[in-house]
């Protein structure tokens, strides 16, 4: 706390400047709700950005409105310059040796949200909130043909319930996967089809819920209950991991013994899902908040008020971008596989990798034909790549953590 206020930070990993138009919703949302006034509260906006996503530069990021300024005690931009400052600092102050840092420092999307995380300790945070760039403050449920709206209050929400909890996490709606509708065919049959998607998923998924959002042409409702009953659930270990995602997401950060740092293979994502395999002595608590994934970037001008009364189904067909959004998403999963299943499933990693190598040589060629695209060669590559890898980069994630307590001592 900071003179007896509550100390709410706002966090963005990002490379979009379209996340000052997110931004500027939610802090509407915030003097609509009287936020600040009800809780006591004061926000801090930290924002690490990565130019080279979009080549963008530090004055694009800077530019944010004195609307959205004012709102913030403290705005900390921390771009490629400002982290290698901070381990600079480090290094010569004797707080870690040049490999301990980039043992959390080093590389990917974990780089970004540990110095987010790292910045907000060092500001005195009491509750840390990642927004994503791409998701917005709202709930589309489905009545009949027609597409329903709702305002929801997501930094409340975390507020309220982190103050029970060592983390929360809301729920999205709208084109959270990446996977849009698909027509099944002679080439590419739903059994080869699930061979494909099964061999690479990691988390807490089934494919009747995947079948699903393919049906559906890519979209995801609300569920109606969660907006009405406006319960929070208490997060239960499934193999050994408690799933959680890296948006929409709150960190209590009052107890630092149980503030974790973000990992990922070098190249890959999967930060949210390897910081869910930490969890065992956390509550981690699943809020009734939703956020809306525009994942196509088809939806900017929710923002702006436009409310469509029906959402688009997302079709391979409709544009190579697709596809080539889905080949990325692919190339994501296949390269955290290997460790999240080493972490989880041990003593069934090897019979699983040899299943999943064997389900992916068969459907892979299909997938090509399919799709017309024979990058979907390297999946199989990635994946091989990073099973033989596997035991470094554990070693690398338990490096890591015992290297994100020595920081946390240092603050």
């Amino acid at each position: 706390m900071i003179d007896g206020k509550i100390h709410v930070g706002i966090g963005f990993a990002t490379g979009r400047t379209s996340f000052q138009n997110v931004l500027r919703s939610y802090i509407f949302h915030l003097k609509e709700s009287r936020f600040l006034d009800k809780y006591n509260a004061i926000l801090s906006l930290f924002v690490a950005y990565d130019p080279s996503y979009m080549n963008t530069t530090r004055a694009d990021y800077d530019s944010i409105e004195p609307s959205v300024r004012e709102a913030f005690h403290t705005v900390r931009l921390i771009g490629p310059e400002d982290v290698e400052s901070i381990k600079d600092s480090m290094l010569s102050h004797g707080v870690l040796g040049e490999q301990e840092i980039d043992n959390c420092f080093g590389n990917g999307y974990a780089v970004q949200r540990n110095i987010v995380v790292f910045e907000a300790m060092r500001e005195k945070v009491d509750y840390l909130i990642f927004l994503d760039d791409d998701e917005y403050p709202m709930a589309v449920t489905q009545s009949g043909d027609c597409a329903l709206w709702s305002g929801q209050h997501v930094i409340e929400a975390h507020t309220k319930y982190l103050q029970f909890a060592d983390i929360t996490n809301g729920y999205h709606c709208g084109y959270i996967s990446p996977l849009p509708s698909i027509e099944f065919d002679s080439i590419v049959d739903e059994s080869t089809f699930r061979d494909f998607i099964e061999s690479m998923s990691s988390d807490v998924l089934s494919w009747e819920s995947i079948l699903q959002v393919i049906r559906s042409g890519g979209v995801t409702y609300a569920d109606k209950n969660v907006l009405i009953e406006k319960s929070p659930i208490l997060v239960q270990e499934e193999n050994n991991a408690k799933f959680i995602t890296g948006g929409n997401l709150g960190l209590n950060l009052t107890d630092r013994a149980k503030v974790l740092p973000f990992y990922n293979p070098p190249g890959a994502r999967g930060e949210d899902s390897f910081l869910s395999t930490c969890l065992h002595n956390h509550t981690v608590k699943r809020i009734p908040t939703y956020t809306f994934h525009d994942g196509f970037s088809i939806y900017g001008t929710l923002l702006n008020g436009v409310l469509p009364t029906d959402l688009h189904n997302v079709s391979f067909y409709d544009s190579k971008a697709v596809i080539q959004r889905f080949y990325r998403a692919c190339i994501g999963w296949v390269r955290y596989k290997p460790l999240y299943t080493y972490i989880t499933r041990r003593d069934d990693y090897a019979s699983i990798m040899e299943d999943t190598i064997g389900r992916l040589q068969t459907a892979i060629p299909r997938i090509c034909a399919y799709f017309n695209n024979y990058d979907f060669e390297n999946i199989l590559i990635e994946l091989k790549k990073y099973h033989a890898q596997v035991e470094r980069h554990y070693l690398d994630f338990d490096h890591a953590k015992i290297t994100w307590e020595k920081l946390k001592n240092s603050i």
